[in-house]
This record gives C-alpha cells, sequence and structure tokens, in this order.
C-alpha cells in the first residue's frame, strides 16, 4: 500500500497503548479524531478524506455507503466493539473493505452493567440516590433477585455470561436464541413464549433487521405484572414506544436501558421514576476497555498486514 495512515475514531481511545508503536515501527503513520465524542457522518467521512485513511479503529460513528464511496483508499474498518449496526456492511462488501469487531472483549464488563441495572432497578438504588440527594430521607421497598425467573433473549457471549451471574444469586434462567441450543437451561420457543414465563427480561442481542423491535408490544404484554426489562444490547432492539405505554399502564415494576435508537438520548423515559437510565457504557469498565482496543489494532494490523501480503502475490 502507497498510503500509510490510519485513523482512531472511536472516542476515549488510550493513545499509549504499545501496540500503536507496532504500527509506527512499520511505517504507518497514527492519527485520531479530536472531537472526544461520537462523530457525525461528515466529520468521520472529511476526517478519512483529508488524511487518505487506509484502515481505522472505529466506534459507532455512521459509516455509510457515502463515506466509502468518498473515501476510496480506506481497506479496513475494525470496530472497537461487537456491533456492526453502525456500519453498512454490504456497502463495505461491495467495495471489498474489510470488517472486524472484537467479540470477546466486551463480555465481562455489558454482562456486569447488566447484572448491576437488574439489582439497580429491584432494590430502586437510583431512586433513593435521587430522593436523598433532594433531601428526601426514606427507604423505599424493593425486590429479591433470589427466585427470580430471568429471560435471556440472546445466549451468545454476554447472555451466558448474565445467566451465570444471576444464577449465583439464586434465579431461574429461560432463554431465547434460534441460533443457540444449550441443555442448561430451558429454551423458550420465541420472545413472546419467553416473556410470559419471566419476571425479568435482558436482551442480549445484535441489531439487525431480524431483531429490530422484537422486544415489541405482543412481549410487552405478554410479560406478568411487576416484571421488569433490561436492555443493554442496542437500543433498536426494544420497541420504546410499547415500554413506555407499560410503564404508564402501571404493569412493569422498572426497567433500565443503557443503549437507546437516538443518542445522546433525551427522550420520554427521562420521566419516569422507575427507570435507570446509563450513557451507553457497558463496555467502559477499564480492564474491559483496554482489552477491547488492543484486540481492535490487533485485528487492523493483522488485516493490514494480510492486504499487504495479497497485493504482493
Amino acid at each position: 500500500m502507497d498510503q500509510r495512515t490510519i485513523a482512531i475514531t472511536t472516542s476515549n481511545f488510550d493513545m499509549t497503548n504499545p501496540l500503536l508503536d507496532n504500527f509506527r515501527a512499520q511505517g504507518w503513520d497514527v492519527i485520531r479524531s479530536e472531537y472526544g465524542r461520537r462523530l457525525t457522518e461528515d466529520e468521520v467521512s472529511d476526517l478519512l478524506a483529508d488524511h487518505g485513511i487506509v484502515g481505522m479503529v472505529a466506534g459507532v460513528e455512521p459509516l455509510t455507503d457515502d463515506v466509502f464511496a468518498a473515501n476510496p483508499a480506506l481497506r479496513v474498518v475494525s470496530r472497537c466493539g461487537t456491533g456492526f449496526d453502525s456500519v453498512d456492511r454490504n456497502a463495505a462488501d461491495k467495495r471489498g473493505i474489510v470488517c472486524v469487531n472484537t467479540p470477546n472483549a466486551p463480555a465481562a464488563a455489558v454482562s456486569e452493567l447488566t447484572l448491576g441495572l437488574i439489582l439497580s432497578v429491584l432494590r430502586r438504588i437510583a431512586e433513593v440516590d435521587r430522593n436523598l440527594r433532594g433531601g428526601e430521607w426514606k427507604a423505599l421497598m424493593g425486590s429479591l433477585l433470589a427466585k427470580r425467573t430471568v429471560g435471556i433473549i440472546g445466549m451468545g457471549r454476554v447472555g451466558r455470561r448474565v445467566a451465570d451471574l444471576v444464577g449465583a444469586f439464586g434465579a431461574d434462567v429461560i432463554y431465547y436464541d434460534p441460533h443457540v441450543a444449550t441443555a442448561e437451561y430451558d429454551r423458550a420457543s420465541s420472545p413472546e413464549d419467553l416473556a410470559s414465563r419471566v419476571n425479568v427480561l435482558t436482551v442480549h442481542i445484535p441489531l439487525t433487521e431480524t431483531t429490530r423491535n422484537i422486544v415489541d408490544a405482543a412481549v410487552m404484554n405478554a410479560l406478568p405484572d411487576r416484571a421488569i426489562l433490561i436492555n443493554a444490547a442496542r437500543g433498536g432492539v426494544v420497541d420504546e414506544a410499547a415500554v413506555i405505554a407499560a410503564l404508564k399502564a402501571g404493569r412493569l415494576e422498572g426497567a433500565a436501558f443503557d443503549v437507546f435508537e437516538q443518542e445522546p438520548y433525551d427522550g420520554p423515559l427521562r420521566d419516569f421514576d422507575n427507570v435507570v437510565l446509563t450513557t451507553h457504557m457497558g463496555s467502559y469498565a477499564r480492564e474491559a476497555r483496554q482489552l477491547m482496543e488492543s484486540e481492535a489494532l490487533q485485528n487492523l494490523l493483522n488485516a493490514l498486514l494480510e492486504l499487504d501480503s495479497e497485493g504482493e502475490r
């Protein structure tokens, strides 16, 4: 490759990562986004074009066909994370752009945050914290995780860890995943079947055309009264309007969201005291983040070296 510049476009990347020295030692220039936040489509396109970027470590900025068309030098997109919903994979494939991700690194962090969200909703931790800061000293009655039945949509890396964690608290586990069969837990036949049998429902699947709004009004209506819902996967897999309707009707004990269809989020879920909201921070544990960044860099380097070797054949 004649052009040898890579870009780090994900925010909060540790630029002291020693793997960056591997790139520099092989003659690569390294630039990073200075915005410190998620880039817009135009911003990421301009950054790539201004520097003739060949490979990138990407966050969740929109990598569309227009971005790829404006940047013909781009050969590799290495996601610092699991999901590809911000990347137009079809457009990338058509243009010969290699896309890789880091599916293993975030699993522990996301599953632990999920457990924290479950406990926060059940024990009303966030509510009490807000009340106390507002000058009100009042203990609120919550619920135990022990003896609950937790339903998991998606028994992949994160889902399995969540099952282990809630099991340690004495909860039962049922799951729905058409792609995974395990004798360890009971498997539901559909999302609605799962919802009807649990009182904690948590979602751990990627966002695709088939999973969009997999938790819809039918699933919400199937949940028993006083159930709770957790989404630390992707905003688009849960129909927010259906959740809001259930909250307004008083059918949910509570809910927690770490992800939203539109981020930053400023929607109506903020109006409910029994809803815990966090800022897409599932992978933001120091140890997990370091591992993700290292995997993303190594994946990028491996892909670029492979493309180099193919060009020499």
